[in-house]
């Protein structure tokens, strides 16, 4: 028996435009930068998390979401864990960060640092 993966076919992936500001602004100063790439890791107390890091060379199973000439890159595996989710950008304080709204998310831990998916 093998587990097969469900990847809707119209996936989306969204920017709030002060996240594609913020991302313009720091690929600006990284020319080799092709754009961003959102991963998921099994992590934290509620089972995955988010990490996002600079793409400087694209794989092949990348999806590759250009948001208002930002490009946001996603492996195929991580694609139904993201469906929906908007990437936002916020200051708290002193602190600034992306904030993630995942519909696919059934529960967050108390940092907001990890998220469940049933």
């Amino acid at each position: 028996m093998s587990a097969e993966v469900f990847t809707p076919n119209d996936v989306t992936v969204t920017m709030t435009p002060t996240a594609v500001k913020h991302v313009r602004k720091q690929l600006d100063k990284k020319p080799e930068a092709k754009g961003i790439r959102l991963t998921i890791r099994k992590s934290g107390c509620s089972g995955f998390k988010y990490e996002t890091e600079w793409v400087e060379e694209s794989a092949a199973d990348d999806q590759i979401f250009p948001i208002d000439g930002v490009d946001v890159y996603v492996k195929q595996e991580h694609l139904p864990l993201v469906n929906g989710i908007e990437i936002d950008f916020v200051t708290e304080g002193v602190n600034s960060l992306f904030r993630f709204r995942n519909p696919n998310a059934t529960a967050e831990c108390g940092c907001g640092e990890s998220f469940t998916v049933s």
